[in-house]
């Protein structure tokens, strides 16, 4: 006997998940609807299937092919326009020259066929309609059937005033091959309202078998969630793929589930899923293959598809999730919620019960979401970063973005010219370097490759004549899952938002310059790099100075690629070196934190009498230092001191800061007949600042610090090497420089502001300032008799920053904090 599959419906009720995916696919306990209906069939012998498909019908049959992977053999009736049950059938009418079976595709069941196969046959009946009694009847067509199974009535959809019986058509048919005979050809024709119909009223033989076992339409976003509970009930025999780690508990092959995650009930956890210690997968959770399950993520009651990614903290109630989405730490999703495909989910966001995220949408981080987002894109986040293109490793940012971001960026260019690529030692970077390099080339592109290096190395080497831009590919400092790829101009700097722009323009339309083969770009090595960028340093200093100074240091290198070239460098200033953490290790890097390191560093410079200790970041960017006496410097002291020190001792007359740093620089800087120059927080600010001929020195709030004699850029080398010149040349100690600085007295708060009413909070705080001078370079600036408040929205979260300050910490305090009451006001 044949069997043939009805998978053409479009699940419009179950949408999103059905908008980019047919129904008979949608996953139950991590295979397809259709999957479970195939293996019925086969359990029951009958292996000649025809599928009639229409909607989204190439997923079909890229999963299902010619059926001998699943032990059947399949073939496809295509419907060219909708065609109703029975037209769809008949349109596979050339495949049925004799008994067959119909069944939905999109039905969980475990229904026993071969009784209503046998009742069919010894009722010698034209057509036999499976049928099963349920509770609530209204949403189903009702069989009236007598005593033998007859039928002696059909009512489709009744009030509840009509109905007369609980047995329900399931939508499987036995079926003789004259039932084509009742089927007009050529229009949508449905079984149940014309078909049944008109074979009932010519008196032919068609019978109701109440079938034995397991039936549910899965049609409602409640019906596919509910399934799932009852095939971890055990109320429906399907294969759920694994093994089961316990009564009710399924584990996926590859699953890696941590001793101390907690797995609180009845669960099916899919291949290749990661749950971390401290994760809770509660009671009737399902995890499609491939998710990843942070610490402290709650899983309740909720269906997650393949490759999801949820953050530390992440709580769902009685929520679906879509394949290949990604939701943030803390993000929230309450009971009947539903996130469609590839959706991003910020962190602290809420999704509200019952709302619906159709796919491809995001939601800003800490928005609450109370009504569904179907075609506009909340928000939706720019290819674009604060730093760069940057997302979870091989989930957001995966070798195939990474290519068509890197054929974007070729095409921006002119095509051979020559780009140059770096990289940290993680293999994230290194597998994402590669897919950005041949994206690269294959848009005519030469790539003039440093392999591992640091992010100054990149951009001093991306400075040279045959150059015109750089790319570096890193892990996230302080987030080891998440990389950023950074570009840089023919100056070494960061690109300016124009360029971003275009890019991102090519990369949303895949408008990219694709080459002849002769075309192709080259991939080249460049030699001795790391000498050039050493020497060039070196020349900017005053070797017989500082070598005379006979430094002792103690410098920890974090495991980054600053350990290639700093080593040479210090030992021509001719300072005696301890050296920690000098090589290359990404496992290593991952698990020191800057506190720790600091506090070793201290210690040892201490114990060895060393001038002073300093600690390098992975990327050499930033420096932080620790003084003769072990004292290790705050990010205000060490700015303040360089500051100090560069006073007097350089031809330009300003230093670059940001506008949240302390009016002490300015203090420092006066006598010497030097000023401050404010710049905005950002990065690509401070060096764009720092590129201007009269700033000599520039400074950041986190350990940053730009020489731009050597390069407008972060550089803890050349920040390093700078201070031991000054040190040399003062003939002083970091310690007594930090003796001598004024007191800071900042206070910082954060407000959380949505993002629809940033802009609000600016305007009411400009306007309650207008009797006091307000400086507007970043942020709101107002300044006060003995200080000054600035209130800065920050690009990238739902949050206001306040810097406050004061003739002391009290009342630096006392001032950020009225202003937080203000835009609280403001936000009620």
């Amino acid at each position: 006997m044949k069997a043939v599959i009805m998978a053409g419906g479009e699940g419009t009720r179950l949408r999103p998940l059905t908008s980019n995916c047919p129904k008979p696919m949608l996953p139950v306990a991590n295979l397809p609807m259709m999957e479970h209906v195939v293996g019925l069939l086969r359990r029951h012998g009958v292996t000649d299937i025809v599928v009639t498909v229409a909607y989204l019908a190439n997923q079909i049959r890229t999963y299902f092919g010619d059926g001998s992977e699943f032990g059947v053999n399949i073939t496809y009736a295509t419907e060219e326009k909708p065609l109703g049950t029975a037209g769809s059938v008949r349109n596979a009418a050339a495949d049925l020259g004799e008994r067959f079976l119909v069944i939905s595709g999109d039905v969980l069941t475990d229904i026993d066929l071969g009784k209503i196969i046998a009742f069919h046959e010894e009722r010698k009946a034209m057509a036999t309609i499976g049928l099963v009694a349920v509770e609530n009847p209204l949403e189903f067509g009702i069989v009236i059937t007598r005593e033998d199974g007859s039928i002696e009535r059909f009512l489709e959809k009744p009030t509840w005033g009509q109905v007369f019986s609980d047995t329900i058509n399931t939508g499987i048919f036995v079926l003789e091959p004259e039932i084509f005979d009742h089927i007009p050809d050529g229009r949508a024709v449905d079984f149940s309202e014309e078909v049944f119909p008109a074979v009932l009223e010519a008196g032919l033989p068609i019978y109701g078998a109440v079938g034995e076992g397991y039936w549910e339409d899965v049609g409602t976003l409640e019906s596919y969630v509910s399934v799932h509970k009852d095939v971890m009930d055990g109320r429906v025999q399907v294969d759920v793929p694994g093994f089961a780690l316990d009564e009710g508990i399924w584990l996926g092959e590859g699953a890696n589930l941590h001793p101390d995650a907690i797995v609180d009930g009845f669960a099916v956890i899919g291949e290749n899923c990661r749950i971390e210690a401290g994760a809770r997968i509660g009671d009737y959770a399902v995890l499609g293959r491939n998710v990843r399950v942070r610490a402290g993520a709650d899983i309740e009651r909720s269906v997650v598809h393949e490759n999801t990614y949820l953050a530390e903290g992440v709580t769902l109630r009685g929520a679906v999730v879509g394949r290949s989405s990604d939701l943030r730490r803390g993000a929230r999703c309450d009971d009947g919620s539903v996130i469609g495909d590839e959706c991003f989910i910020g962190a602290d966001a809420h999704v509200a019960a019952d709302v619906k995220i159709y796919p491809f949408k995001t939601v800003e981080a800490g928005a609450v979401v109370n009504t569904s987002i179907i075609w506009e894109s909340k928000g939706a986040r720019s290819l674009f970063g604060r730093d760069g293109v940057s997302g979870l490793a091989n989930v957001d940012i995966n070798p195939e973005l990474a290519a068509k971001v890197a054929m974007a960026f070729a095409t921006s260019l002119r095509a051979g010219t020559t780009v140059v690529t770096s990289r940290d030692s993680s293999r994230a970077a290194r597998m994402l370097k590669r897919a950005f390099m041949a994206g690269l080339n294959s848009s005519g592109v030469n790539v003039l490759d440093l392999e591992v290096a640091t992010v100054p190395v990149t951009r001093f080497l991306t400075r040279t004549p045959q150059v015109e831009a750089g790319v570096t590919i890193r892990l996230v400092d302080g987030d080891p899952q998440s990389v950023v790829i950074r570009f840089f101009d023919d100056d070494g700097l960061d690109i300016a938002p124009e360029a971003k722009r275009k890019i991102e323009r090519l990369f949303d339309r895949e408008d990219f310059r694709r080459v002849f083969a002769a075309e192709i770009g080259d991939i080249s090595f460049p030699a001795r790099a790391l000498e050039a960028y050493s020497e060039s340093l070196g020349s900017t200093v005053d070797l017989p100075t500082v070598r005379a100074a006979k430094f002792k240091l103690v410098v920890d290198y974090s495991f980054g690629a600053t350990a290639f070239v700093l080593p040479t460098l210090l030992g021509k200033l001719g300072a005696d070196v301890l050296g920690v953490n000098p090589y290359i290790s990404t496992v290593q890097r991952i698990e020191v934190d800057l506190e720790s390191a600091l506090e070793n560093v201290s210690r040892l410079v201490r114990s060895s009498g060393a001038h002073l200790g300093a600690v390098l970041d992975p990327d050499g960017e930033h420096l932080y230092l620790i003084d003769d006496t072990g004292h290790v410097l705050s990010a205000d002291e060490s700015r303040l001191a360089m500051v100090s020190l560069v006073a007097g001792h350089m031809d330009a007359d300003r230093v670059a800061l940001p506008v949240n740093v302390s009016s002490v620089a300015s203090r420092l800087l006066e006598p010497c007949g030097m000023t401050v120059q404010h710049t905005k927080t950002s990065t690509a600010a401070l060096m764009a600042a720092a590129s201007e001929p009269r700033v000599g020195f520039a400074a950041s709030g986190d350990g940053g610090f730009i020489v731009p004699s050597f390069l407008p850029a972060f550089d803890a080398s050349a920040a390093l090497v700078l201070l031991l010149e000054l040190l040399a040349q003062g003939s002083t100690t970091l310690s007594k420089v930090r003796e001598g600085l004024p007191r800071v007295h900042l206070a910082h708060e954060r407000v959380v502001t949505p993002w629809e009413q940033k802009g609000l909070v600016m305007r009411t705080l400009v306007e309650l300032s207008k009797d006091r001078p307000v400086e507007l370079i970043d942020g709101v600036k107002v300044l006060h008799d003995d200080g000054w408040v600035l209130a800065l929205p920050d690009p990238e979260e739902p949050v206001t920053h306040i810097w406050a300050e004061g003739p002391d910490q009290q009342s630096a305090r006392r001032l950020a904090q009225e202003y937080v009451r203000r835009i609280r006001q403001c936000l009620r």
